[in-house]
């Protein structure tokens, strides 16, 4: 028998009665983090509050599959094609520095462009592109901006938590857990930290080998959805630089990811995990990973990545100019539950005030090539 795809309906997500009131206090920290970064992040600059040290801008193309079913040919991907695309990748710490001091959570934002129909950004609804922002892990260790309150505050600080050795750590945990004391134990973030536990665990590895998904649930047209983006079996054999030693040197990751784009192209898969069961597959809860027993990932398109030299500074100035939001999308892919839909304002306050700070324009590019020369391709994108 075949799955029965869940239908959405905007009774999927829950109301926070203090969602305002907290997400008011999430920007402010945020804000001041930003604003604090410029001197205590060591590069004279403000970074992002997450995801601050990029690890590379990377041409692309996104071909968008012919022939997909109905349930999957939705939104934008109703429609077969090929699109230009810029991909970041970062580490998800909100500190730059040496490789070593970061943990091994990384990220692929992905901008798309050539996406008709207006974003749901209201100050640039018609800039045609489309964002994607995801990590290399299937879950979060967040659901509730309110929980976001005390987390945030530990990760900004985590440094100096680390930085005192096992007391330190333990007291990082402990505060984790109960919510800096604010949690009656009843309410103890477990799921939450036991999803921070799984992240710390990850392995640290070429970045063009991670899978990366958008955490939280969204819109797909009609339907719920996960998104992921995992490597092509193909491509990924192929990748000489594999495993990755944060100890050997300062800079790990983007020597590897410099080396291999030089000497081969490379591709993903954009996949999509329909919802059939908001019990088991929840909206609202990202520490749970949806089982793909009850719905797999099918792919939609794909994301190539031709042959090209990215090693310049200004390849690192052009990323760090760039913003990526998981709300640059159109309707028919907005982002779902109260935590993503916490990021749409947090991501917009943040890229305000980082290129305020950096006296850069922030300005929506309209193609890959206002932002990358096209004269560093080496080949077709993605060609073999």
């Amino acid at each position: 028998m075949a799955a029965r795809f869940i239908p959405y309906t905007r009774d999927v997500e829950d109301d926070d009665p203090r969602f305002d009131h907290n997400l008011q206090t999430v920007i402010d920290k945020t804000k001041s983090f930003i604003a604090g970064s410029v001197t205590a992040g060591g590069t004279g600059r403000a970074v992002r509050d997450a995801h601050a040290k990029g690890y590379g801008l990377v041409r692309g193309q996104v071909e968008i599959l012919a022939g997909l079913a109905s349930e999957y040919a939705q939104g934008i991907y109703a429609t077969p094609g090929v699109h230009d695309a810029l991909i970041r990748f970062s580490n998800g710490s909100p500190h730059a520095g040496a490789d070593a001091r970061l943990g091994s959570a990384t990220g692929l934002a992905l901008k798309i462009f050539g996406i008709d129909g207006p974003t749901l950004l209201e100050d640039e609804p018609d800039t045609g592109t489309f964002d994607y922002a995801t990590i290399n892990a299937p879950i979060f260790f967040c659901n509730t901006v309110e929980h976001y309150l005390f987390i945030q505050d530990l990760f900004l600080n985590a440094r100096a938590y680390f930085s005192q050795g096992r007391p330190g750590a333990h007291r990082f945990f402990a505060e984790f857990v109960t919510g800096k004391g604010t949690l009656d134990q009843d309410d103890w973030a477990w799921d939450e930290f036991l999803a921070f536990l799984r992240l710390a665990r990850i392995p640290p590895v070429n970045v063009l080998l991670s899978s990366y998904w958008t955490m939280g649930a969204v819109r797909h047209g009609d339907y719920i959805a996960k998104v992921r983006i995992t490597p092509d079996p193909h491509f990924a054999d192929a990748v000489v630089r594999r495993a990755i030693d944060p100890a050997s040197a300062p800079e790990v990751f983007r020597p590897a990811l410099l080396a291999e784009l030089r000497e081969r192209p490379y591709a993903f898969d954009i996949q999509v995990q329909l919802c059939t069961d908001l019990e088991r597959m929840p909206v609202e809860d990202t520490t749970v990973e949806w089982p793909e027993q009850l719905s797999p990932f099918v792919t939609v398109a794909r994301l190539r990545l031709p042959r090209q030299d990215i090693s310049g500074q200004d390849n690192l100035e052009k990323m760090d100019a760039l913003s990526f939001t998981p709300w640059r999308v159109t309707a028919e892919h907005a982002p779902l539950g109260n935590i993503m839909r916490a990021r749409k304002e947090v991501y917009r306050q943040s890229s305000i005030e980082r290129h305020k700070l950096n006296q850069q324009p922030r300005t929506e590019p309209r193609s890959a090539d206002e932002v990358l020369d096209p004269a560093h391709h080496r080949d077709s994108a993605g060609g073999e």
